[in-house]
């Protein structure tokens, strides 16, 4: 039944759009109108506040209004199915087919597995008559592919005007994955306590044009061409902090020989750990603030030399640098004043700070994530893209970030890709692992 349940939802099109005007707002109001048929008990039993017109907030009072509530969010749009890919689908990606034990289609990793695993959860608990001591928080954004500004900060503007402090709060991010880090053989349930910035920013390159036929010593192409590769060959420098000294403090047991003696004395191995951590895409990521060209524009003829060329990079800022920083370390890497960097007004966002991992409210999500997958080391981690609970960070200092998928290193392509799905075992092991959150979060 859950499965069915999760491959209806797949069948409502929440798809979001950097521009506002291009979203099929009745689908989202038809998506609502499918959550309170299919979980009747939490729409009778939880107070249901729409807000901003599309985003969901549920309260679930608790018995003890003496503790701190706790939110658990994920966000109800999906991103569009790339044109011309839709023929590659096993299954057409809207139809949320259940075939060969997978529930496939747009939307059943990231994340509608995760929303109606939350409701699933709930739905089950109150037909128990189950009711918290914590009251509980389930927050769901209807614009977190396109920034979360419209959805889940005004969720979150909406709870601080009202004074709620949380105890913690969990979001979307990582997963139980196997096969995707190399030292350690077992699957990892890795789960986010922080979360890298967001910056984009335009460098422009203007150098008078003419004819191609008599090409002066520098043109527009070339100088932005050069900047740019001196981008590539001067990344900012790598560091070693939390979050990821505290995930190979975690992960150096699951290891052994001389790669468990660097990752259990960083410190006197730092200069050693980051070398070897720089060759790796993943794990470079987690040291470094990246910076990599995105988009490049000029040129409108091939016997023209054009008086301006322009591109963007994209930043993702590890914690421990700032917007400021980045914006620094830009301008005196390409020192040429023919090139203007001019930061994008479009979302841009400092580092969230590291939630502790060894907290009580940690454990708590640890302890859940080894009861449902036994066979997982646990590891905090740095999430490098970014999620909705950035918007969350002055109601609480414990925000985390886990999805509970498990997920092969082939499988990361699904997310926003082709032939995304869940399997119907993992959608079971997501629910249950949501039911044993909330009964487990009574004991904080």
């Amino acid at each position: 039944k859950i499965s069915q349940h999760l491959g209806e939802a797949v069948r409502y099109r929440t798809v979001s759009y950097s521009d506002p005007s291009q979203f099929d707002y009745e689908i989202f109001a038809d998506y609502h109108q499918f959550l309170s048929r299919t979980y009747p008990n939490v729409h009778k039993q939880l107070a249901k506040e729409v807000i901003n017109g599309y985003s969901l907030l549920y309260t679930w009072e608790g018995s003890d209004p003496s503790l701190d509530p706790y939110l658990l969010m994920g966000h109800i749009d999906v991103v569009p199915v790339e044109p011309g890919t839709e023929s590659s689908w096993t299954y057409p990606p809207f139809e949320g087919c259940i075939e060969d034990g997978y529930i496939w289609g747009r939307g059943t990793l990231d994340c509608k597995a995760t929303v109606l695993g939350i409701l699933e959860a709930v739905e089950s608990l109150l037909e128990t008559g189950y009711k918290p001591r914590r009251t509980v928080y389930l927050a769901f954004g209807h614009d977190e592919e396109v920034s979360g500004l419209n959805g889940a900060k005004q969720i979150a503007d909406y709870l601080q005007v009202k004074g709620v402090k949380l105890a913690y709060v969990l979001d979307e991010g990582l997963a139980v994955v196997e096969g995707v880090v190399s030292i350690v053989s077992r699957p990892i349930a890795m789960i986010g306590v922080a979360e890298k910035g967001y910056l984009s920013i335009e460098l422009i390159a203007e150098v008078p044009g003419g004819h191609s036929s008599m090409p002066g010593k520098k043109n527009a192409i070339g100088v932005l061409s050069s900047a740019l590769q001196r981008l590539e060959r001067h990344p900012m420098p790598a560091h070693l902090r939390k979050p990821a000294q505290d995930m190979f403090r975690y992960l150096a047991p699951e290891t052994s020989g001389l790669l468990r003696t660097i990752l259990s004395n960083q410190g006197l191995f730092r200069p050693l750990l980051l070398k070897i951590l720089s060759v790796s895409p993943a794990m470079n990521a987690s040291v470094r603030t990246t910076i990599v060209p995105t988009i490049f524009h000029s040129g409108v003829k091939d016997n023209i030399l054009p008086n301006q060329a322009k591109a963007v990079v994209n930043s993702r800022i590890l914690p421990g640098d700032t917007i400021e920083d980045v914006v620094d370390h830009i301008k005196n890497v390409v020192s040429d004043p023919l090139v203007q960097v001019r930061l994008l007004e479009q979302f841009q966002a400092n580092p969230s700070p590291v939630s502790d991992c060894d907290s009580h409210s940690f454990n708590i999500l640890a302890d859940t994530v080894r009861s449902v997958f036994p066979n997982a080391a646990v590891a905090p981690s740095l999430v490098v893209g970014a999620t909705d609970s950035r918007h969350y960070v002055s109601l609480t200092s414990n925000g985390y970030r886990f999805s509970p998928l498990v997920l092969k290193k082939e499988d990361l392509s699904r997310i926003h890709g082709t032939n995304e799905r869940i399997s119907v075992e993992n959608y079971e092991q997501a629910v249950k692992f949501y039911g044993d959150l909330i009964l487990r979060s009574d004991t904080l």
